[in-house]
């Protein structure tokens, strides 16, 4: 799971409420957005980045189906459908594709953001992250956080 700090705070903090968030260059001539969440941008190495709201829609890019992994939490999901999507705002974004069954997947099918875990709009369910109430925990107290997954429009 990943680990929240100062940096990526806000991100997990909005998808706690059920919003997904992107960078956003501000440098003359570039206006980039990206992701994962850099301090910089990737394409004119600007500094001026700011967080944004997306969204949340998307089309598939690509598509696997994952019948084995032993990390928790993913081992008790299995299958899933790991995939990539193209964000509308234009980064593309590794993600996991949910009420869809892969044989009706099709590459170019719009997509729309929910979020798994606790907050308003997300789905049923917490995803929690380790131990204590550390600065490498959750937003929350609880150290639980959404994560954004995408289904079919």
């Amino acid at each position: 799971m990943p680990e929240v700090d100062a940096f990526t705070r806000p991100y997990w903090d909005a998808a706690a409420e059920g919003r997904l968030l992107l960078r956003r260059c501000r440098a003359e001539g570039c206006g980039a957005a990206h992701h994962y969440p850099r301090e910089f941008c990737p394409r004119c190495w600007s500094e001026d980045v700011d967080w944004e709201p997306a969204t949340g829609r998307a089309t598939l890019y690509t598509w696997s189906v994952v019948h084995r992994n032993d990390l928790p939490p993913f081992g008790d999901r299995v299958p899933y459908i790991a995939a990539v999507v193209d964000l509308a705002e234009g980064p593309r974004m590794m993600t996991e594709i949910t009420d869809c069954p892969e044989r009706e997947l099709r590459i170019g099918m719009p997509l729309m953001v929910h979020f798994r875990g606790a907050g308003a709009g997300a789905g049923a369910g917490r995803v929690v992250v380790g131990g204590g109430a550390g600065e490498g925990d959750g937003p929350d107290a609880g150290g639980a956080f959404a994560v954004p997954v995408f289904r079919p429009v």
